[in-house]
């Protein structure tokens, strides 16, 4: 017994190396070009002479074309495997990416930031779906807190890039800084786009880097933690009242994502930092905070086996951070460390939710049910762009889409303790 569990850990951790850092990597590539907005917001705005009316709304259009081709994508990748389908959208969306330089006006910005969703629909829940093909549930939170701590980590490298590039390239071949960014940070996804195509394995048959007795093992896993699931077809993900209540605390979860990343940059430049480099590595701190919350958090929910608790605690505390930086806004360093703590409440909770859906989902089921709850919840990319220009109409308080959020993330807290069952923890649980 001890021989064969030690052979299923070195086993685990040969996928782990091969897998996790890889998917890491693309996701940071991707995190990058959808919200590197919030850094060409400080001179793009200027130079097109767009409105935050117009820029949150430019921001937010791209999840409505991510909201409309994100289940088909999913299961679009199913059907031709995850290398192909990986590639083709990192490819797309990295060409689109880069052509965001050519903007003009309010209507070619929105227009290519819905072009920019289409492009990148069915990347983050293709990889959460993908992760399902390796790992049972047990060992998933970790694993899925290695790939969504590239959302962290690419505020805590791309920040501080993306205002290096601006502070350093504006002018360069006639250019401005916010063009530089984009070209700089789209086309490394094109790079790997290809490189997917060689180095990706849509399925555990396909990887002649394992044996045949790993291979083995790590299907028997996947078969054993099948057999308990209750839901495999497409229809069963529509019908499922759980997929449908998912949907709503991950909408509520990306409201406060993008409203915070979207606007963070902004909030730094108003604490009077001086230099885009300067506001980067400002708004780094919150990120790397986030970086080392969500890793301890998603490895104690897989010793445990509890998601439940985990996320309502984690999401509680992050509204509290949120409403503590806004009330000791005028105070720069509390502020900041209150906003770590929000940051962490919502970035770190991606972790400790996704393993949820796939914990009664399974096949055609499991890639249409993820590829809901992302698509439908990720509507609340649109919402969260406009919550600080929506704030202005109620409160002059520039700290009230703090609150604002906050509340919505109490929402979601509330429906995760009340509409989730505990029951779930057994079926996560178990090894």
């Amino acid at each position: 017994m001890e021989h064969k569990t030690s052979f299923e850990e070195q086993t685990y951790s040969k996928v782990d190396i091969r897998v996790v850092p890889f998917l890491f990597f693309c996701y940071i590539l991707a995190y990058l070009d959808r919200v590197n907005v919030g850094f060409a917001k400080l001179q793009m705005l200027n130079d097109l002479s767009l409105s935050d009316a117009a820029f949150a709304s430019g921001a937010g259009i791209f999840f409505i074309g991510y909201f409309f081709f994100e289940v088909p994508s999913n299961v679009l990748l199913k059907k031709f495997g995850a290398r192909i389908w990986i590639a083709r959208i990192m490819i797309s969306w990295g060409l689109i990416s880069g052509c965001m330089m050519f903007i003009e006006g309010e209507w070619s910005f929105y227009s290519m930031r819905f072009l920019l969703g289409l492009a990148e629909a069915g990347f983050f829940p293709g990889v959460i779906f993908y992760l399902t093909l390796w790992y049972p549930s047990s060992r998933r939170a970790t694993r899925t807190a290695w790939f969504v701590a590239a959302i962290a980590v690419s505020g805590v490298v791309g920040s501080p890039i993306s205002g290096l590039i601006m502070d350093t390239l504006s002018g360069a071949l006639g250019l401005k800084g916010w063009q530089w960014l984009y070209i700089a940070e789209g086309f490394p996804s094109v790079i790997v786009g290809f490189w997917v195509l060689s180095f990706l394995n849509s399925s555990i048959e396909e990887a002649t880097w394992l044996t045949s007795d790993e291979k083995s093992l790590l299907a028997k896993n996947l078969i054993e933690e099948d057999k308990d699931k209750t839901e495999h077809t497409l229809i069963d993900a529509f019908k499922s009242g759980k997929v449908w209540v998912l949907c709503g605390i991950y909408f509520t979860l990306m409201i406060g994502l993008y409203g915070i990343a979207f606007w963070l940059p902004t909030i730094v430049k108003a604490f009077g930092i001086k230099g885009y480099l300067g506001v980067g590595l400002i708004t780094a701190i919150p990120y790397g905070v986030s970086v080392v919350g969500m890793i301890l958090l998603s490895n104690h929910s897989d010793k445990t086996g509890e998601r439940r608790l985990h996320y309502v605690c984690n999401a509680t505390a992050g509204a509290a951070g949120l409403v503590l930086s806004g009330v000791f806004a005028s105070h720069p360093i509390l502020a900041i460390c209150f906003l770590s703590v929000g940051t962490l409440g919502v970035v770190g909770s991606m972790p400790l939710f996704w393993p949820l859906p796939s914990a009664f989902l399974a096949g055609t089921a499991a890639a249409a049910g993820i590829g809901m709850v992302n698509s439908i919840g990720n509507l609340g990319g649109y919402f969260g762009p406009n919550i600080p220009v929506w704030a202005k109409y109620i409160s002059s308080d520039p700290s009230a889409v703090l609150y604002i959020i906050a509340g919505i993330l109490l929402i979601g807290a509330a429906l995760t303790y009340f509409f989730i069952p505990e029951t779930l923890r057994v079926t996560l649980g178990e090894r």
